[in-house]
């Protein structure tokens, strides 16, 4: 299975084939057939064009070398192809009992001659094919990359276009981002809400957006200074279901715009962006979930809607009325952050979670790649109403209110116990507050960011919000 010496001479004419591809906005893969020292056939990619996912550069090789022999045997045949063939192609090649099959660049993700699996490599086959991979595999591979570095910029100028940034705000570049572990969702993003004024959301949405088809809706908001990736253990359990789950990153966190001055952050306009995105998208049968931020925002939303709502899970959170004094651990967190400000987000979440591994330590850390993009993060603390008259305080009195004397659905409350800034004391007070909140569930070994024990969370969140009379004041 040694190189023959025209091997890179016919390479180089799939080559021509699969920049021919590129040039027509297929993925450059090109391929050819030779008999006898002739090219009797050639092919490049062409599923995007044809809507045909078998259009692959060696299929449409292998249509037109049958045509051209009139046998859908092709006996004697070799063919060359610039990236390592799939499974239904190397399936196909053997079909028509190539003698001989040569490739480019490898394939690690679907390749099926030696990178992810061998179909030519069985002995029980009733043919063998002769296969010799890595001819001029630096120029194939480097058209590839070129390929989707291009499409990747064009991707990017168009997210920039539907999306512009503003003067005022940053923006994390998507690769910060890149291969977080255990958040495989894609993104979504809006910023036509009025309130937004041009900043651009980012949320997650995944399951069925029918409200007739999915059960319930979870509305899951992150508090400060994490994002929609704290919510990464609990999703599976919420889709596993058949539910529906957004996500937000708060305006400042995540992959959501973050303002370079701190002053844009207010309590009521952080709050109307959540609320303009539950009417924009529409969310009904919705359990609220919240911590932190998420809560001391979130638990003012139902009054003002509360048609969509049908329960709450609340961990380790407050309602933060101005009239009575913050708990000593938050007075405490607040004066770290002022003597801190660049203190470490994974660092920060990693010593009340110690099973957490680098790589999520560095997802908390990617949205905030400098100093500049952390004004929500030095604003936030300061954010949290301490006084009647501060911003925040009177809605947050009039959801009380509401939680107190008109709530009329489930809840769901969690604690972790070692929780030092918002630990079971403050829920005691809260789970007082809402109408019908039974005992709250309190987690040993858990800290103030829940969520990172949250697939037990959300499998007990699960069951307890599929019987309807359960927890609720009106059961």
């Amino acid at each position: 299975m040694g190189k023959h010496p025209d091997d890179t001479h016919w390479m180089r004419l799939a080559l021509a084939e699969a920049q021919a591809a590129a040039q027509e906005g297929e993925v450059p893969v090109g391929a050819i057939v030779v008999k006898d020292g002739q090219v009797i056939a050639t092919g490049r990619n062409a599923p995007v064009q044809g809507h045909d996912p078998t259009a692959h550069a060696e299929i449409v090789a292998l249509r037109a070398a049958a045509q051209q022999l009139g046998n859908y045997r092709l006996d004697g045949c070799s063919l060359y192809v610039t990236l390592e063939p799939c499974a239904m192609c190397s399936g196909a090649m053997l079909h028509a009992r190539l003698a001989r099959v040569v490739y480019g660049a490898v394939e690690p993700k679907t390749g099926a001659a030696g990178s992810v699996l061998n179909l030519f490599g069985h002995v029980e086959i009733n043919h063998q094919t002769e296969v010799l991979g890595g001819v001029l595999a630096d120029e194939c591979g480097s058209l590839l990359s070129s390929f989707f570095a291009q499409r990747r910029r064009q991707q990017r100028a168009e997210a920039l276009a539907r999306h512009p940034l503003r003067d005022d705000a940053l923006r994390t570049p998507d690769a910060a981002f890149a291969d977080l572990p255990g958040y495989p969702w894609a993104p979504q993003y809006i910023s036509d809400l009025p309130s937004l004024a041009g900043l651009r959301l980012h949320y997650l949405d995944e399951g069925p957006p029918d409200p007739m088809v999915a059960p319930r809706t979870w509305l899951c908001l992150h508090g400060n200074p994490a994002w929609s990736y704290l919510y990464r253990r609990m999703l599976p359990a919420f889709l596993a279901a058949g539910d529906r789950v957004v996500a937000p990153d708060l305006i400042g966190f995540g992959k959501s715009d973050k303002p370079k001055k701190e002053g844009a952050h207010q309590f009521e306009w952080h709050r109307q962006v959540l609320l303009e995105l539950v009417e924009r998208l529409d969310l009904r049968n919705v359990v609220l979930v919240v911590q932190d931020w998420g809560g001391i925002l979130g638990l003012t939303l139902p009054m003002a809607m509360p048609e969509r709502f049908n329960g709450v899970l609340v961990m380790n959170t407050l309602l933060a009325t101005g009239d009575a004094p913050l708990p000593k651990g938050f007075v405490d967190w607040r004066a770290m952050c002022r003597d801190k400000p660049l203190y470490g987000v994974g660092r920060l979440l990693a010593r009340g979670n110690p099973h957490l591994s680098l790589a999520e330590c560095a997802a908390y850390d990617a949205p905030f790649p400098d100093k500049g993009y952390r004004a929500a993060l030095r604003a936030f603390p300061e954010r949290v109403p301490a006084a009647t008259e501060d911003p925040g305080a009177a809605l947050s009195r009039a959801a009380r209110d509401f939680w107190q004397q008109q709530w009329q659905g489930q809840t769901l409350m969690v604690v972790g116990a070692q929780d030092p800034v918002l630990g079971l004391p403050t829920m005691r007070t809260l789970q007082q507050t809402i109408q019908g909140c039974p005992e709250p569930v309190a987690l040993p070994d858990a800290g103030h960011f829940v969520q990172e024990h949250g697939e037990a969370i959300a499998a007990l969140a699960v069951e307890y919000f599929s019987f309807p009379g359960v927890g609720s004041s009106s059961g």
